[in-house]
């Protein structure tokens, strides 16, 4: 008789956790998810992790990986197991033919598709299933698939780099650069955990930047271009398509529409009735990005986590004085009155990029 206990149980868990994050920054529009598959002794005999949408599902690899008979075995798997056909199988099927007996899932999967309907067939079969074990790991792993199920609109992180008296560029415009080298390399690396990156009409006629990962992230993270005038410069860095794909999405309540003939071919581009972020963070999710990243200029910024498009933000702080009032701020005015109305970010992670300072937060609900 085998002798299980809680720790066993999070010690594989955790392994699927640590599979699942092997497809990290691949698997969108999907979840990240990992399994660990045990024989009926309790020894390991196989394991998987869904690396991109279109493959094989954990599961799936897990069951193809397999060195010995499933039958009488169990599973951890990070996610509910799907219960639907889309471009693979359904993998409540195969875990049901497979003969194993226990099944221990982390969370359910928000998709109305699955969303506790994969559990039920499982119990149905007349396997053990078992909910909840090392569901902070396994929410924090996939919190946006999760929003973006949820809420219909993509994970948005908002990032700035600023001086040390909170200025992100001189009046004139120029930013180019407060942040050292080394910090700047670092803001390729994380546009590649990223689905797509937002940027305003300002952000583009002034800056005229890549958005790239620079080779850390293929296909790179599409580039998106909000504009309220469709007055963008015809040519521009975005306009070459063979360095990521761009997509401007415009306001068409004040666009001027003639300006359209600046915009090449190859570059999508999609009307929205009103300059509320919302609607680019609808379209985003629709087209299934689960995470996007914000690098836009104030006025966007500050409109953002007004629609509450904004999640989460990263900043980077550099030892320099930029000075005066009329510098550039990283937000307009929210006109609070009151100190009650402020926003207050949470679950602060502090690190240091050379003489930078770089900060991780969330948005407190």
């Amino acid at each position: 008789m085998i002798c299980e206990t809680n720790e066993d149980h999070t010690k594989w868990m955790r392994r699927a956790i640590f599979l699942a994050s092997l497809g990290k920054n691949t698997t969108s529009p999907n979840p990240k998810v990992g399994a660990v598959i045990l024989d009926k002794n309790g020894k390991l005999i196989s394991e998987g992790f869904h690396y991109k949408a279109g493959m094989p599902h954990a599961e799936a690899m897990a069951f193809s990986n397999l060195k010995k008979d499933a039958k009488g075995g169990s599973m951890y798997v990070n996610l509910e197991p799907c219960c639907h056909q889309g471009k693979t199988p359904p993998c409540v099927d195969k875990v049901i033919s497979s003969g194993i007996k226990k099944v221990y899932i982390s969370i359910k999967d928000p998709d109305k598709r699955v969303s506790g309907k994969g559990i039920k067939l499982l119990k149905e079969a007349g396997i053990q299933v078992h909910v909840g074990l090392c569901r902070k790991e396994s929410f924090n792993l996939n919190k946006d698939f999760i929003y973006r199920n949820i809420s219909k609109k993509a994970f948005g992180v908002l990032k700035w780099a600023m001086s040390i008296d909170g200025r992100i560029g001189l009046k004139n415009g120029k930013s180019k650069w407060i942040t050292n080298e080394e910090s700047r390399s670092l803001v390729h690396s994380f546009r590649a955990e990223f689905d797509a990156i937002i940027i305003g009409g300002n952000t583009l006629r002034q800056d005229n930047p890549l958005l790239t990962t620079r080779g850390k992230k293929k296909p790179e993270p599409l580039r998106v271009v909000f504009t309220k005038s469709l007055d963008l410069p015809s040519k521009c860095n975005l306009w070459d398509c063979s360095k990521g794909k761009t997509l401007v999405i415009y306001d068409s309540s004040t666009a001027n529409e003639k300006f359209l003939t600046n915009i090449p071919q190859c570059v999508e581009v999609e009307k929205v009735s009103s300059d509320n972020p919302e609607l680019i963070s609808k379209i985003l999710a629709k087209r299934g990005c689960n995470k996007v990243l914000w690098e836009c200029g104030p006025r966007l910024a500050t409109a953002a986590i007004r629609a509450n498009c904004i999640q989460e933000i990263i900043t980077f702080i550099a030892p320099k004085i930029l000075g005066g009032e009329n510098n550039m701020n990283p937000f307009g005015d929210f006109e609070f009155k009151e100190m009650n109305e402020i926003i207050e970010l949470s679950d602060s992670q502090v690190s240091l990029i050379g003489n930078d300072i770089c900060v991780k937060s969330a948005l407190k609900n």
